[in-house]
């Protein structure tokens, strides 16, 4: 028997990741789009915790031109697995980064008269005209350059002869809701750069304003290209934003039932003391807490066992979570429960665990956090993805 460190059974809680519907959704949003337009996805912070490599392997396959990076760490993952898709680096790069970016064709923003001095000369000596994209601000005030100073900094970049000005981008602050007046706004902001650089004959090839929410219901601001995040993963950004049937949540939360406990009247469970038995009840402890990512809450939500809901009792510890299972008496050990995701015809959505958590779908998407191993299903139409299976019918498994 193999008992080296790679061989260990991996514990029975664990995140998964349908690529199947990652295909899908990759598919009607691309369906949905001008023919022309481009779509640039979004796989800063591990893919919002899908798996970047996995999500940059199937989005390729359906069309992606590329992808949207926050750190040079996460570009490089990817780029030493073989992607060769432009990526695009948003927000600032300390210098020291620079030269690593030009070494390995990545694209940043440049946005300060500094950067753009400091890349020009790194891609002066290795020999190449490196693309960029300047990020306008225009009403956010985040990163990038005023709207209403933009102009002699592009022309800064035109003036460097190792940087072409392949790109321009904005951000929307609320692009998702209903009431659109400030993105209006800022799109219009965007239009008089846009403007004044044809007046001086300055092209761009990619003029970019979108994000999911801006996708979804700015068709006018669609542009060259959007660039998509939570959408892909089939979560909304909102739940008054238009939405594109079919589109289907990608990451389910699982674990399998650890132990059952049967309580009598007046017996309490968990830290706290915060639930006491009123009858005779049947629990059972599901092998992930507060630890994994999940709301520290006490007596609410519920967990999904059997196609039916078991009620979260006492307070959720650093390694459980308790659920009563006193309805559900064909409830075994090792049973897998659903703590986000569907089952049967019942579904724990995301926006559920938000509101658990008091917090956003983007929080609880990357909150997951890498103790819970990602299992990738429904990948055999990517015959070239690497997936990291995990066994979860073994799982705890009787010998």
């Amino acid at each position: 028997m193999n008992l080296s460190s790679e061989n260990f059974p991996l514990r029975p809680a664990w995140t998964e990741i349908d690529l199947g519907r990652l295909r899908h959704n990759l598919q009607l949003i691309r369906r949905d789009l001008p023919r022309d337009v481009k779509l640039l996805a979004v796989v800063k912070d591990e893919a919002y915790g899908h798996g970047a490599l996995d999500v940059a392997r199937v989005a390729v396959g359906e069309g992606a031109w590329g992808f949207g990076l926050s750190t040079l760490e996460e570009a490089m993952v990817l780029r030493d697995a073989g992607i060769t898709a432009p990526l695009l680096l948003l927000g600032e790069r300390q210098e020291a980064e620079l030269e690593w970016c030009v070494a390995h064709d990545l694209t940043v923003c440049v946005n300060e008269p500094h950067t753009i001095r400091a890349l020009a000369r790194i891609a002066a000596n290795f020999g190449k005209q490196v693309p960029v994209h300047v990020k306008i601000h225009t009403g956010m005030s985040r990163y990038g350059v005023r709207w209403d100073e933009a102009l002699p900094l592009i022309e800064r970049i035109v003036a460097e002869k190792s940087l072409a000005l392949e790109g321009m981008m904005t951000h929307f602050s609320q692009s998702d809701e209903t009431e659109k007046t400030f993105a209006n706004l800022q799109f219009a902001r965007f239009g008089e750069v846009l403007r004044a650089l044809e007046q001086r004959k300055i092209s761009v090839k990619l003029r970019h304003t979108c994000n999911s929410g801006g996708f979804l219901d700015l068709p006018q601001a669609h542009l060259d290209m959007v660039r998509v995040g939570i959408l892909l993963y089939g979560v909304f950004p909102s739940l008054v934003c238009r939405k594109i049937p079919g589109i289907e949540p990608v990451m389910s939360v699982k674990a399998k039932i650890a132990a059952i406990q049967k309580l009598k009247p007046g017996e309490v469970v968990g830290y706290g003391m915060r639930y006491t038995a009123t009858s005779e009840r049947r629990i059972a402890i599901l092998p992930i807490g507060y630890g994994d990512g999940f709301p520290r809450v006490r007596n609410e939500g519920c967990a999904l066992i059997h196609g039916r809901r078991a009620p979260i009792i006492g307070g959720i510890a650093m390694d459980a979570l308790m659920v009563d299972i006193t309805d559900i008496p064909q409830a075994q050990m090792w049973d897998e429960a659903v703590i986000m995701g569907r089952q049967g015809g019942e579904e724990i959505t995301v926006r559920d665990i938000a509101k658990l958590k008091n917090s956003v779908t983007y929080d609880v998407l990357t909150g997951w956090r890498l103790r819970l191993q990602r299992r990738a299903v429904n990948a055999e139409k990517q015959n070239k993805t690497r997936i990291t299976q995990i066994d979860t019918d073994s799982i705890g498994a009787n010998p």
